[in-house]
C-alpha cells in the first residue's frame, strides 16, 4: 500500500494527492494526518487534488472527515485543485462536502488559511 506523504510548509500541512487512492490508502493518510497535526501543531491542512481524476462515495466522505478530524484538533482543512468532472461527480453522489472548505489551486489554499488564521491571532493578542 502506498502512504501519501505529508509535508509541513510553517504551520501549514501540505498533502498531494498523487496516486490513485484506495480505501487503506485513505484511512492511513486519515490516521498519518491527525498524529501530524498533533505533533506539529499545525493550524491548516491543505489536500492537494489536481491529480485525482475519479472519486467515490467512501473518498469524497473520509475527505469530509478528514476535515472534521482536523477542526477538532485545530487545524482548518482546505481541498485544493479539485477537477470540474469530481466536482460534479461528488454532487451527483449527494456529498456537497459541506463544512470542506476548497481553493482552486495551492497558492489560493495557503492565503485562504493565512486570512483564517489572522482573526485568531488578533483576538489572541487581545
Amino acid at each position: 500500500m502506498d502512504r501519501v506523504p505529508v509535508l509541513k510548509l510553517g504551520d501549514i500541512l501540505i498533502v498531494s494527492i498523487q496516486i490513485d487512492l484506495q480505501d487503506q490508502s485513505v484511512l492511513a493518510l486519515q490516521e498519518d494526518l491527525a498524529d501530524k497535526v498533533v505533533a506539529t501543531g499545525a493550524r491548516g491542512v491543505i489536500i492537494d487534488i489536481t491529480a485525482v481524476e475519479i472519486v467515490d462515495s467512501f473518498i469524497g466522505r473520509m475527505l469530509a472527515t478528514i476535515a472534521a478530524i482536523s477542526r477538532m484538533l485545530d487545524a482548518e482543512t482546505v481541498v485544493v485543485g479539485m477537477r470540474p468532472a469530481v466536482a460534479i461527480t461528488l454532487v451527483e453522489l449527494g456529498l456537497s462536502l459541506g463544512g470542506v472548505r476548497t481553493a482552486l489551486n495551492l497558492e489560493k489554499g495557503v492565503a485562504l488559511l493565512k486570512h483564517l488564521e489572522a482573526p485568531r491571532i488578533t483576538t489572541a493578542a487581545r
